[in-house]
C-alpha cells in the first residue's frame, strides 16, 4: 500500500522505516526542511536501535522524504498522522499540530483517504480530526479517520512495532478497518518473519502478534490508560522501596517476590529516580484533564505524579547523606537521557537531578553515550563539563551518581572506577549493580530500596567482618 507518514520524530520516522521493512510505498513528510534534507542524504536524526539499518536499506527505494505534504497526499492511499502532541496549559494535549495537519489534509484531497491518528491522542480526537476536515472543504465519502496508537519504547522502538505484543485498530466502519488488517497484514499473517526479516527477534516475543479491533473512542483511551498504569506500576514500586529503606527490607526481594505473581509480572518492577520521556509526564497529565472535562476526577494519577516528582528530591537528599554537604562537591553524572537506549533528554529525572545539584554548588562532570548534545541544549553552560567516557568522568570526583540505566554503565570495570575516583563513593539511582560486589570492591554504595553499603575495609575496620 502507498502510505504517507506525516511527522519524522521518534514514532513517525520509526513507522516509516518500519512499514517499508514491511513492503509498503513510504513517504515520509516533515515540514522542517533541514530534517528532510538530512534523511535524504542518509543521515539519521534520533538515536534508536536498528533505525539507520532499515533507512539504509530502504531509503530512495521504499522510503521517500520530502516536505510537501500536498504532494504525499496525493500519492498516498492512507495517511498517518505522527507529529508532536506537547503538554499545553492545565494539562491538556496541545493539538494545534493535529489540527494544522488536518486543515492542510483537506485542501489536498484527491479522492478516497484513510486517515489515522498515530500520535498519543486524548478521546474525541478522530472527531475533531473529522470535523475539520469537513469545514475545510473535504467531502464526507472521500475520507475515513482510524485511530492506531502506538506501544513504542525508545531504545527499542523498531522491534516494539515490528515485533509487537499487540496491535490495536480502533476503526468505526468496515473499509477503514479492512484497510488497516491489510496494512497490517505482513506482521498478522506472519508473511513478514517467513521471508527473512531484517530486524532480530527478541526474546519472549509471541508471532504473529495479535489484532484487536475496537471503535476508535475506545483505542484512543487503550494508549492513555496504558501509559497512565505502567507510570502507576513505576510509582507503585519506587513507594515501595521507600518503605523498603525505612524498615531495612530489600526491594530486590520485595521486587522477586511481586513480580513471580502472573496477575502482575516483573516488568516495570524497577525503582530508581522516576519515570521520564516524551511520553508518560505528558500523557498523565492528559488522560487527567480530559478526565475531569468529562466529570471524573482521577485522584489516582495525582498520587502518581507526586511520587514520581519525589523520587527525584529523595535521590538528592541521598547524595547528600553520601557526602554530607554538596557545596562545592565535583560529582561524576553518569546517564542524561531519561532511559538507557535513547538520546532522548525531555522530561529526564536526569536532568533535573543534575539542574537541583547545580543549584546546591557542586560542580558536575557528565558523560552519556547518547544524550549530551541534547543535554547542552538544556543544561546551563557554567557549573557542568562533559566527560568523553565514565572513566573520565570519575577522574577525580568526590563519588559517582548513576542515573540512567544503559547497558554499558552495568559493565563498568569497577577496579578501574574505584582508582579514578577521589572517594570510592557510588550512589546508584537506576540498581545497575550488586551492593555485596559494590562492598567487595572498596565502594560506599548507595542504591534505591537497599540499605545501604559500607567498603569491605571500613566493615573490617568496625569489626563487622
Amino acid at each position: 500500500m502507498k502510505i504517507a507518514v506525516v511527522g519524522s520524530g521518534y514514532v513517525g520516522l520509526v513507522a516509516a522505516a518500519c512499514f517499508a521493512d514491511m513492503g509498503h510505498d513510504i513517504i515520509s513528510v516533515d515540514n522542517d526542511a533541514n530534517k528532510t534534507a538530512m534523511l535524504q542524504r542518509g543521515e539519521v536524526p534520533i538515536h534508536e536501535q536498528y533505525l539507520p539499518e532499515l533507512l539504509a536499506r530502504h531509503g530512495g527505494k521504499r522510503i521517500a522524504f520530502c516536505s510537501s505534504l500536498p504532494d504525499a497526499v496525493a500519492a498516498s492511499d492512507a495517511i498517518f498522522i505522527a507529529v508532536g502532541t506537547p503538554q499545553g496549559g492545565d494539562g491538556y494535549a496541545d493539538l494545534s499540530y493535529v489540527e494544522s495537519v488536518t486543515r492542510e489534509l483537506a485542501r489536498a484531497m484527491n479522492g478516497y483517504k484513510l486517515i489515522v491518528e498515530k500520535s498519543t491522542v486524548p478521546v474525541f480526537t478522530h472527531d475533531w480530526i473529522r470535523k475539520v476536515m469537513l469545514l475545510n472543504g473535504a467531502a464526507a465519502d472521500s475520507f475515513d479517520v482510524a485511530s492506531n496508537p502506538e506501544f513504542l519504547r525508545e531504545g527499542t522502538a523498531v522491534t516494539d512495532f515490528l515485533y509487537p505484543d499487540r496491535i490495536v485498530v480502533g476503526a468505526d466502519n468496515a473499509r477503514s478497518a479492512a484497510m488497516l488488517r491489510e496494512i497490517y497484514g505482513p506482521l498478522t499473517s506472519g508473511s513478514y518473519y517467513q521471508a527473512g526479516p531484517a530486524v532480530p527477534r527478541p526474546d519472549g516475543t509471541h508471532i504473529p502478534p495479535a489484532l484487536i479491533e475496537t471503535s476508535a473512542k475506545s483505542a484512543e483511551l487503550i494508549k492513555h490508560a496504558c501509559n497512565a498504569f505502567l507510570a502507576m506500576k513505576i510509582s507503585f514500586i519506587n513507594a515501595v522501596a521507600n518503605l523498603c529503606e525505612s524498615v531495612g527490607a530489600d526491594i530486590r526481594q520485595v521486587c522477586n517476590g511481586i513480580g513471580a505473581d502472573e496477575r502482575i509480572g516483573p516488568r516495570f518492577l524497577n525503582p530508581g529516580i522516576g519515570y521520564g520521556g516524551s511520553c508518560f509526564p505528558k500523557d498523565l497529565a492528559a488522560f487527567r484533564a480530559v478526565a475531569r472535562e468529562c466529570g471524573y476526577d482521577l485522584r489516582l494519577l495525582d498520587e502518581v505524579i507526586n511520587i514520581n516528582e519525589d523520587q527525584r528530591h529523595r535521590f538528592l537528599r541521598k547524595v547528600r547523606r553520601a557526602l554530607w554537604t554538596l557545596r562545592g562537591k565535583r560529582l561524576a553524572v553518569l546517564g542524561l537521557s531519561f532511559k538507557g537506549g535513547t538520546d532522548d533528554v525531555r522530561e529526564s529525572p536526569a536532568i533535573a537531578v543534575v539542574e537541583m545539584l547545580l543549584k546546591e554548588g557542586s560542580e558536575v562532570r557528565v558523560y552519556d553515550p547518547a544524550g549530551m548534545q541534547r543535554a547542552r541544549e538544556i543544561l546551563p553552560a557554567s557549573g557542568v563539563t562533559y566527560a568523553s567516557s565514565p572513566y573520565q568522568a570519575a577522574s577525580g570526583a568526590d563519588a559517582l551518581l548513576i542515573l540512567t540505566d544503559w547497558a554499558e554503565f552495568a559493565a563498568l570495570d569497577l577496579d578501574r572506577i574505584h582508582a579514578a575516583l577521589g572517594y570510592p563513593i557510588v550512589v546508584d539511582g537506576r540498581n545497575l549493580f550488586d551492593p555485596a560486589v559494590m562492598a567487595a570492591h572498596g565502594f560506599y554504595y548507595y542504591s534505591v530500596g537497599r540499605p545501604d553499603v559500607q567498603s569491605s575495609a571500613d566493615r573490617r575496620t568496625a569489626g563487622i567482618e
